[in-house]
């Protein structure tokens, strides 16, 4: 199930990180910023409901989907009680399961302005279009993810890691040039279509994207 979970998120253009038992998952959502957490309650060692506490007395706040097959009232009343934010029982549709993960990024809180406007270009973060003059352009998944990350903060500094957080996955193989590689590319492709933003490097810390003045 994990693999075609992934497998489905992936191809709607989500970075997903994979682990199987819970001492990994408190370990991953403690220390790194995710949007939302899927959490079996099936796991090798123990029930994948154990570590909501935890994560909430730790100060992690992000949203936790409950995937069961436990579906009984008493199960999904504790399930949310505990800390889960919602509560989804096996089997279920993958359309559902994805109507549930945008409902929980709307919350307050989580949102973020749909589409953002500079100049001739406009970024659609529902479906991850940039637009230019209403034309699509044409990217690789890996290079919208750096250009969202980097949207997202406008005018600020990202940090390297905080971009390979955002556009790679634990199992993805990551060489040292493989994201100067891909920002060289988005940036000669923002440049040819007169996208009115540019790319900059900062020296020892990451990289920087502002409107063209």
């Amino acid at each position: 199930m994990a693999a075609a979970l992934g497998a489905a998120l992936q191809a709607r253009d989500a970075v997903v990180d994979h682990v199987s038992t819970l001492a990994d998952a408190e370990e991953a959502a403690i220390n790194l910023p995710y949007d939302v957490i899927l959490l079996d309650r099936q796991v090798p060692d123990g029930d994948g409901l154990s570590i909501v506490p935890k994560l909430r007395v730790a100060g992690v706040g992000t949203p936790v989907i409950i995937l069961t097959a436990r579906g009984d009232l008493d199960d999904r009343i504790g399930g949310l009680d505990t800390g889960a934010d919602d509560y989804l029982v096996k089997p279920f549709a993958m359309e559902e399961l994805l109507a549930r993960l945008r409902a929980i990024l709307r919350r307050p809180g989580e949102v973020r302005t749909e589409v953002v406007n500079f100049g001739r270009l406009s970024y659609d973060f529902g479906c991850h279009d940039i637009l230019i003059e209403g034309e699509r352009l044409e990217l690789p998944r890996r290079e919208v993810l750096v250009f969202e990350a980097l949207v997202r903060r406008l005018g600020r500094t990202v940090p390297r890691h905080a971009l390979e957080e955002a556009v790679y996955g634990f199992a993805d193989d990551i060489q040292s040039n493989t994201l100067d590689a891909h920002i060289s590319r988005l940036r000669r492709k923002l440049a040819s279509v007169e996208a009115g933003l540019e790319i900059h490097p900062v020296r020892g810390i990451g990289y920087l994207m502002r409107p063209i003045s």
